[in-house]
């Protein structure tokens, strides 16, 4: 493909840091961008500055790739009382990272031959180092924004919010070009930015890596086997996927006799929130239906959505224009999916896009009840609307790498002249 360029990859979320799913983005990335003829190296920070650690199969970065970790440390764990200095958390609590990784970022470009600088929200100091490499050494910057960052009274905390405010006001006066992940937010932004340029903002999804799909071995569920296992995936957070209607759902129709633990079985996967929701599926006596299931490997997480009867997406309307990066390996997987989300969301187009699953608001127990029955008779029947191969492959994780290549070979060679 000609002469390989290199880009300098600046991500909090890198292996070895565990819970969560966007470590799946800049990881598979890196796996696949040498393809498009470009050289990864990745900037990240040191992993004891992460909640918690872990080495996970399928989580492996690519033999070869050149990865720089900057020192930088969680400000909450130098709290006193709660409380910690701000000059540690603003923009967020891995403020601190920004000192080590202008500096070692500095030094990458000039060993490395760094042609493009690329770097990923949600940790807003990502931004921060990328703005201010981009405008030392006149390199193009492409920020990349996983879920959109100001989003007017978040975050809550108002020294936060003017933080994130100025600097999203900052990434689109200096960016070359914006990346999103949804609909949604490539048209807040056009909206809030309309200097800026509707294409200088590129709509890149999430994805599913096929590679890894390969290596799972998870055996498909039988239709008619006994009882039902549906499976949530990931974090629960309490605001933004509250499970709260539907375990209303699930007590109303355990108590008239609709479904039972011997017929269901529903799986909560990694909530983060056991000991939140625990006390809940005990008042309603649910819990012999809805089990509270620690974390495990992603290897074996896919393993799972591959051999579960149905797959469950949880989705608050107040974020519409957020797609959980899970459900594009549910829709890899092949399994039925109930969708409790905004039918007016970028959730739920993207089901429908795809031309499978049922849809249900998030906070409408009703609603829960009757497309909660209606899932498990499709399944039982196995009659449920499957998308066509075409459609998912364009969510591979290859496919959406040739994607960011594309806008990389756009930018490449466009810097602006570092700043005095």
């Amino acid at each position: 493909m000609g002469q390989t360029r290199s880009v300098l990859l600046i991500a909090y979320h890198f292996p070895p840091v565990q819970g969560s799913s966007g470590v799946q983005r800049t990881l598979r990335f890196t796996q696949h961008l040498p393809d498009c003829g470009w050289r990864p190296v990745v900037l990240t920070i040191t992993p004891g500055a992460y909640e918690a650690v872990a080495h996970v199969a399928g989580n492996e970065p690519p033999p070869g790739l050149e990865v720089r970790r900057a020192f930088g440390v969680d400000a909450a764990r130098l709290s006193v009382f709660g409380r910690y200095p701000r000059r540690f958390a603003l923009p967020d609590r891995w403020a601190s990272w920004r000192w080590w990784a202008v500096r070692a970022a500095l030094r990458l470009v000039r060993e490395a031959r760094i042609d493009v600088v690329w770097s990923t929200f949600p940790i807003a100091t990502a931004h921060a180092i990328g703005l201010e490499v981009a405008r030392r050494t006149g390199l193009p910057w492409i920020a990349e924004f996983r879920d959109p960052m100001w989003q007017g009274d978040y975050p809550p905390d108002p020294e936060v919010n003017r933080a994130w405010r100025t600097l999203e006001q900052r990434i689109f006066a200096h960016a070359a070009q914006v990346v999103v992940t949804t609909p949604g937010a490539a048209a807040v932004y056009a909206e809030r930015f309309p200097d800026f340029g509707a294409g200088r903002i590129a709509l890149i999804e999430n994805g599913y890596d096929e590679d890894t799909f390969r290596r799972a071995r998870g055996v498909t569920a039988a239709p008619h086997a006994a009882p039902i296992r549906i499976l949530h995936s990931g974090v629960v957070y309490p605001n933004e996927r509250d499970p709260t209607a539907l375990f209303t759902a699930l007590a109303e129709l355990k108590r008239a006799g609709r479904i039972s633990a011997a017929g269901l079985q529903l799986t909560l996967r990694g909530s983060g929130f056991d000991q939140h929701y625990r006390p809940q599926l005990d008042a309603l006596g649910i819990a012999d239906i809805v089990r509270l299931e620690p974390q495990i490997d992603y290897l074996a997480a896919l393993e799972e959505m591959l051999g579960a009867h149905g797959l469950l997406i949880l989705q608050a309307a107040n974020c519409n224009a957020q797609v959980p990066a899970k459900l594009y390996e549910y829709l890899r997987s092949g399994r039925p999916i109930l969708a409790l989300t905004d039918p007016a969301g970028d959730t739920a187009r993207t089901l429908a896009a795809a031309g499978t699953g049922l849809i249900a608001p998030l906070d409408s127990a009703a609603a829960i009840e009757a497309e909660l029955l209606r899932f498990l008779d499709e399944i039982g029947r196995d009659e449920w609307r499957r998308p066509a191969p075409g459609v998912i492959a364009r969510y591979s994780r290859a496919a959406q790498t040739a994607e960011l290549a594309a806008r990389l070979e756009q930018v490449a060679g466009h810097g602006r002249q570092p700043d005095a």
